[in-house]
């Protein structure tokens, strides 16, 4: 094969999922020249599975990747059919934002603002080899023989390594939806010093809208009154697409129990791992046979197709077991198959082989994100994408790199979870993962990273400009609330809020903290008329936990000492009396940036950080 040049870059992003997105817009932004390799232009930001974005810590995951100057949150917002606030009835930290998305539209808009970013050339074409010079990234070279000349390369190659498709016995070298798979890298992979393992993932089956009988399922309107995931945004759209939930029932589960030999979950067709909170229909009626139903939702796919998701039946049962378990469900007796479910499983890395810039630890200016880390979901791979797509621009431009530590981001613990722990099954994002999640919230994810986007270099300058004005306008907002009303005025409000009078002046910060809300507030006093919707929300949260965020801001504050103690590179964990041999071992594979990251480590005990912090003390303190 004759090679030739294709061209001298910066960064090279391989892959244009969700992850290769943002690590391109990431990279082109921030005045990089930069190129992506995709094996499809069809496939770019392409959703593979549900037509969603957010959910349940996913939609922190959104609001922050928007907050420092990503594209997901406003895509999502132009894109989408229907919004829905989770978890209302619960605190404001676990309250997750999701959108039900117009899957072409999504993946039409995200291509056209990938075509036309400065600084970004899309290529169609196969990586088949991540080129190394000085121990370093020189280029990528695409199974044709074109050579990518560049710095710096970024592995966002999502479920397409070596993919195989499994549906009852019959077993496709498939990608998602039937695009190509990737099968040259990962060979090469392995050459360069990477762990590769074997994960799997699934879809449901889409059904023809029309053949559904919708009179037995119950409607699922959208939300019209929660802000967008865009902060470059104002409202939502009032006009939504209803979504459906219906119930599987005794007769589907038997259907299921009664072919599980024709399962490749339960047949040993499929060895793999697969997602532990995103099962197939098969798995949750094995492992949940005390439930008499499972929920499931019917989501349109979009606004120019009749295709409708079935959320909640992904599957790899043989084609005729499908037919019938679908049309066993009520509203779906008649329906039509469209697209049968399958399960996917592909190629994948060990992250502890990782640092937590994404970078690889055994090449110079390799960095990986997304699925290949052994994650799922979109929004897990476009915050690592544009993680590894801005620490890969920083180091090129000589910056120092952006880490965010547990206690700013979830996108930080996402990644610290990567890093230090590993994960031995398709990782997905929860609010529980999350130890100081009371301050992690959607409301105020510009508040914690917008001014560090910007100096990264990736906030504009609308962006930024939008920033300060909410800062500035919340912190009026708590000067305000924070002033006496009336006694008079005060009762009022109490007493319309069914509390006790109190007979003195309170001001509006008092009456919240005693469980009124503001809006009763400002329903009959002149309270902060001149603020939006989002500020009265954050101001109002801030006020009603000042007791549970003052305790997690000390318990962070504790936690930041062992987090500001860094490892020196050059520690010798081997030669350190004392440690255990485990501990040794983990450390030694690890390489943890601070005491912090090594008290996280599965196998490092309290006592192993004991011995360690006495080894700083007499071997670095000089």
């Amino acid at each position: 094969m004759q090679k030739f040049t294709e061209g001298q870059f910066d960064i090279v992003v391989i892959g244009a999922g969700h992850a290769g997105c943002e690590a391109a817009l990431a990279a082109a932004r921030t005045g990089l020249k930069t190129a992506m390799l995709t094996l499809n232009l069809d496939s770019i930001a392409f959703m593979a599975c549900n037509p969603s974005i957010g959910g349940t810590a996913k939609g922190h995951l959104v609001r922050e990747i928007d907050a420092l100057g990503g594209e997901m949150g406003i895509n999502a917002d132009e894109t989408a059919m229907q919004f829905k606030m989770l978890n209302v009835g619960k605190g404001a930290a676990v309250q997750s934002l999701r959108c039900q998305s117009d899957k072409n539209a999504y993946h039409r808009r995200m291509k056209a603002v990938l075509e036309h970013t400065q600084n970004l050339r899309i290529v169609q074409g196969e990586a088949a080899r991540i080129l190394v010079k000085d121990g370093g990234v020189c280029g990528v070279e695409t199974t044709y023989g074109g050579i990518f000349e560049c710095r710096a390369a970024i592995l966002a190659t999502g479920v397409y390594l070596n993919a195989q498709t499994i549906t009852g016995d019959v077993i496709k070298h498939s990608g998602p939806n039937g695009f190509a798979p990737a099968t040259e890298l990962t060979k090469n992979l392995i050459e360069l010093g990477y762990s590769v393992r074997r994960f799997k993932t699934g879809t449901p089956a889409r059904i023809d809208f029309r053949t559904i009988d919708l009179d037995k399922c119950t409607v699922q309107e959208g939300d019209e009154s929660v802000y967008p995931f865009s902060f470059m945004h104002d409202s939502v759209p009032p006009a939504q697409t209803d979504c459906y939930l219906t119930y599987t029932n005794a007769v589907t589960h038997n259907i299921i129990l009664n072919n599980l030999d024709r399962s490749p979950l339960y047949n040993g067709t499929i060895g793999s791992t697969g997602p532990r909170y995103c099962p197939s229909i098969e798995t949750k009626v094995v492992r949940f046979s005390d439930k008499e139903r499972h929920q499931i939702f019917i989501e349109p796919e979009g606004a120019d197709t009749l295709e409708a998701y079935i959320q909640g039946m992904s599957s790899s049962l043989p084609h005729d077991i499908q037919r019938d378990m679908y049309r066993s469900v009520a509203g779906l007796e008649h329906c039509d198959i469209m697209r049968y479910a399958y399960a996917i499983e592909y190629d994948c890395i060990d992250t502890l082989d990782v640092y937590p810039t994404l970078e690889f630890k055994k090449v110079k200016n390799l960095y990986t994100a997304g699925q290949i880390n052994g994650t799922s979901g979109y929004e897990e791979a476009a915050a690592q994408g544009l993680m590894a797509g801005l620490n890969a621009s920083l180091k090129l431009r000589g910056k120092a790199p952006l880490i965010l530590g547990r206690d700013e981001a979830y996108i930080g613990v996402l990644i610290d979870d990567l890093v230090t722990k590993g994960t031995e099954e398709p990782y997905r994002m929860m609010t529980s993962r999350a130890e100081y999640r009371i301050e992690l919230r959607q409301d105020n994810a510009d508040f914690r990273l917008t001014q560090k986007g910007y100096d990264c270099g990736l906030v504009t300058e609308e962006r930024y400009a939008r920033y300060l004005k909410r800062k500035a306008d919340y912190e009026r907002a708590l000067k305000e609330l924070d002033e006496k009303l009336p006694a008079d005025k005060a009762d009022e409000i109490a007493i319309r809020a069914g509390l006790e009078p109190a007979g003195k002046k309170l001001s509006p910060a008092e009456l919240i903290k005693r469980g009124v809300t503001l809006k009763d507030i400002c329903s009959l006093s002149p309270v902060l008329e001149w603020a939006d919707k989002s500020v009265k929300e954050s101001a109002e949260i801030e006020i009603k936990y000042e007791g549970y965020l003052k305790k997690g801001r000390e318990q962070i504050a504790r936690a930041k000492k062992l987090e500001d103690k860094l490892l020196p590179d050059d520690i010798n964990y081997a030669k350190i009396e004392g440690l255990r041999l485990e501990a040794r071992e983990k450390l030694e594979k690890i390489r943890p940036r601070s005491l912090g990251q090594a008290g996280r480590i599965s196998g490092v005990n309290p006592a192993d950080i004991a011995v360690l912090m006495i080894y700083l003390s007499l071997n670095y303190n000089h």
